[in-house]
C-alpha cells in the first residue's frame, strides 16, 4: 500500500461540481492499494501516518503530529499511486487492486484512521471522477509504501 501525505491548511473533494468533502488542519492523504496488501499493511500505516512529527510547535520546528493538533484527514483512493512507467509512454496499473481487493481495504483504512484519531476521517468516494483542492502547508509531502517501510 502506497500513501501520499500532504500536511494542508485545508482540503476538500468535490465530485460532479458538488464539495462531499472537506477538512481544515490536518493531512489530505492519498492511497493506493495493490494486490499483496493486507490488513497489516493497513494498521500500520494508520499508525505511522498519525504519529509523523510533521506540524509545527510554537517554535515553528516540525515536533507535532496530528493527534496534537487535533488535525483531521481526508482520506481519497488513487489506484495510479500504482503506475509502472517502465515501458513506453502509457502507464500500467497492472499492479493496482482490482476493487473486489481494493475497496474493503481502503474501508478497514478508514476504519483505521478513525480509531486512532477516535473520530470521523473524511473521504473521497471510491472509483469517483473527483477534484481535489488543497491548500499544501509547507509545502510538506511525503510518500510511504508499507512494503518499503523506509
Amino acid at each position: 500500500m502506497r500513501l501520499i501525505i500532504q500536511r494542508v491548511q485545508k482540503a476538500s473533494v468535490s465530485i460532479n461540481g458538488l464539495v462531499t468533502s472537506e477538512i481544515g488542519q490536518g493531512l489530505l492523504v492519498l492511497a493506493g492499494i495493490e494486490e499483496n496488501d493486507t490488513e497489516e499493511d493497513v494498521k500500520w500505516l494508520a499508525a505511522k501516518t498519525c504519529s509523523l512529527r510533521i506540524f509545527s510547535d510554537d517554535e515553528g520546528k516540525m515536533n507535532l503530529d496530528l493527534l496534537q493538533i487535533k488535525g483531521e484527514i481526508l482520506l481519497v483512493s488513487q489506484f495510479t499511486l500504482f503506475a509502472s512507467t517502465k515501458k513506453g509512454n502509457r502507464p500500467s496499473f497492472i499492479k493496482a487492486a482490482r476493487p473486489e481487493k481494493a475497496v474493503p481495504l481502503y474501508q478497514d483504512l478508514i476504519k483505521e484512521f478513525e480509531n486512532v484519531l477516535n473520530k470521523p476521517v473524511k473521504t473521497g468516494q471510491f472509483g469517483a471522477d473527483m477534484k481535489i483542492s488543497l491548500v499544501n502547508d509547507g509545502p510538506v509531502t511525503i510518500f510511504m509504501d508499507s512494503k518499503l517501510r523506509e
